[in-house]
């Protein structure tokens, strides 16, 4: 005959490894889930999906899509382009005290 607590420990131990497993398992899904998109999406146009350009302008390294003409800067670009001309509203947008 066996012990009723015994079968509940291993009940609830059962339960504990399954619970771990599955978030486990979720993790896995999502993380995949991100680098997927992320690999799909690199080097894509995110407004219509084609391949981006790369492209140069006074020097600021930008991407351009051929199939929309979107240009696409990376965080610093604006700064950066502010800094090449300072007749133009670049200058004002990040240096409000000049005026």
């Amino acid at each position: 005959m066996t012990d009723a607590w015994d079968d509940r420990k291993k009940a609830i131990e059962n339960q504990y490894f399954h619970n771990m497993e599955r978030e486990l398992i979720e993790k896995l899904k999502v993380e995949t889930k991100e680098k997927l998109i992320h690999e799909h999406c690199l080097g894509r146009c995110p407004k219509c999906g084609d391949k981006i350009e790369p492209l140069v302008f006074r020097g600021v390294p930008m991407d351009q899509c051929p199939g929309c003409k979107g240009v696409w800067l990376g965080p610093k670009d604006f700064q950066l382009l502010s800094e090449k001309d300072h007749r133009t509203w670049f200058d004002q947008w990040f240096h409000p005290e000049k005026e």
